[in-house]
């Protein structure tokens, strides 16, 4: 084994001052899940194991380590809300990022509005300038190798609805680095900022 490669198995622990699992694979993109419980309870949580995963049609995930209001919520009724983290709004974020009872309302704990979707009756971020209605698709529980059940769900949703902010879109293109997404890194508080400078352009080949 070359000395110049730090190697180990995760069963065993990484040896280092910080996992650094989580800042390989990042940084990742913030799943900002707005629902509504059965009883009509808001909630806004964000999670950092989020992406998109299908174009037709459009279905994004996030997973849920431990059984949280937002999995339960979504159980009940079938649906959530994406909202996009922006640099602007990265404070109320984390604020609703907080650990608290399921009636407690994040939405009004983080000063922010919920604005009615149009196709479910999950709200959005009235403040963030792109927001997603998603009808539940699956709720996976996740598995270790030797089959055995982790307490983490991935829970898979069909965009029906999109929200985009107009001043976004220039020639009827959508500009990432103007939205000013947020994404989160490896260490215990460690973000990114998107901007322009960043920007490259590749074309595939053939």
């Amino acid at each position: 084994m070359s000395d110049t490669i730090h190697f180990y198995e995760p069963r065993a622990g990484h040896g280092l001052p910080h996992d650094p699992f989580n800042a390989i694979v990042g940084p990742r993109p913030i799943g900002w899940i707005s629902s509504r419980s059965g009883d009509g309870i808001l909630n806004l949580a964000p999670y950092s194991f989020f992406n998109a995963f299908n174009y037709t049609p459009p279905i994004i995930g996030f997973a849920s380590i431990g059984y949280k209001d937002s999995l339960r919520n979504i159980e009940q009724t079938g649906e959530f809300g994406w909202n996009l983290a922006t640099r602007a709004l990265a404070e109320q974020m984390n604020i609703s990022c907080t650990a608290a009872p399921p009636e407690v309302d994040e939405f009004a704990l983080a000063g922010l509005t919920p604005a009615a979707s149009r196709l479910i009756a999950a709200p959005r971020v009235a403040e963030s300038p792109v927001s997603f209605e998603c009808r539940l698709t699956q709720i996976v529980q996740l598995q270790r190798a030797d089959g055995a059940t982790v307490p983490t769900w991935l829970v898979l949703g069909e965009v029906v609805g999109v929200h985009i902010d107009r001043s976004l879109l220039k020639d009827g293109v959508y500009d990432t680095a103007a939205a000013a997404p947020i994404l989160r890194g490896g260490g215990p508080a460690d973000y990114f900022s998107i901007g322009p400078e960043q920007l490259f352009k590749m074309s595939r080949p053939g």
